[in-house]
């Protein structure tokens, strides 16, 4: 059995589909601002794998809040770790590409020098260190600008802009890969029975769509294939001020996961077209 933490979220929500057997803890069944109640619930049920799906993602507001966000992205993945640890238990965590400072334009690879710019960045990055340091089997996954059918994201955001509209002013600078959380779930899945097999296989690793694009190129992407007919106009970061600064350059070097897992890139934009169907129909 596969213990996910995590109910209503993107990747959560995928997980689900994919994986309907598995046990999905909310914040009823476990609450990630109480760590040793993390720890309690998997001492309980004994599972095959953890997934660690759940975190504090509101990227702004942990700005004014860095001691919440610290605990629940970092000091309940590290009790989770722990306990995984005691019971021979191998732990997926997902983690984000904020952990690194987005200087220059070569994707960063894992094993790069981090330097979070906000307290999310932060927060996630003192998780990774704690699922480390836990020293049991694990998978650290670092991921961005996940979307899907569920929850708040871009995809979401720029088709209900995009329908009041004419026009919509989007940031061009920043530099990433859209990540679709279907994906990212069937990655987790695939990582977590892989530990099992081998818990030598432990490490950090980075998952992201392809190819690398700007937050304005994916807005357009966004209006073409849902036939929306509003104009992007890009601005560059500094026209758009956010309480947390955002890196420039998002991209990340996933080739090691391809590599040891055999774990390929998804293409976002076939992603991004099932996503927009799957909405129209709901």
């Amino acid at each position: 059995m596969i213990l996910v933490f995590g109910q209503t979220g993107q990747v959560a929500r995928e997980l689900q589909r994919l994986a309907p057997h598995a046990v999905f803890l909310g914040r009823e069944q476990a609450d990630l601002t109480d760590p040793s109640a993390c720890a309690a619930a998997i001492r309980a049920r004994q599972p095959a794998a953890v997934i660690n799906a759940a975190a504090w993602t509101a990227v702004d507001r942990a700005e004014a809040e860095e001691p919440a966000a610290q605990v629940v992205n970092a000091d309940s993945p590290g009790a989770m770790a722990r306990e995984c640890a005691a019971l021979g238990v191998p732990m997926i965590q997902l983690s984000t590409d904020y952990v690194f400072d987005g200087a220059g334009t070569r994707p960063f690879a894992p094993a790069d020098p981090t330097a979070p710019l906000n307290a999310y960045g932060r927060s996630k990055l003192a998780g990774e260190q704690a699922v480390r340091a836990a020293g049991g089997a694990h998978v650290i996954l670092r991921t961005s600008w996940v979307f899907s059918a569920h929850g708040g994201n871009f995809v979401k955001t720029m088709l209900r802009l995009g329908a009041e509209r004419d026009e919509l002013t989007i940031v061009a600078d920043q530099i990433g890969g859209p990540t679709p959380a279907r994906a990212i779930a069937s990655a987790c899945l695939t990582l977590a029975e892989a530990l099992r097999q081998n818990p030598a296989l432990s490490g950090t690793h980075h998952f992201t769509g392809t190819p690398a694009t700007s937050w304005a190129d994916f807005a357009r992407a966004i209006m073409d294939q849902a036939g929306l007919r509003a104009h992007v106009r890009d601005i560059p970061t500094s026209a758009y001020p956010t309480p947390a600064r955002r890196p420039l350059n998002s991209r990340l070097d996933c080739s090691l996961l391809t590599a040891q897992f055999g774990i390929t890139q998804p293409d976002w934009r076939t992603h991004l077209a099932e996503v927009i169907a799957e909405l129209k129909g709901a």
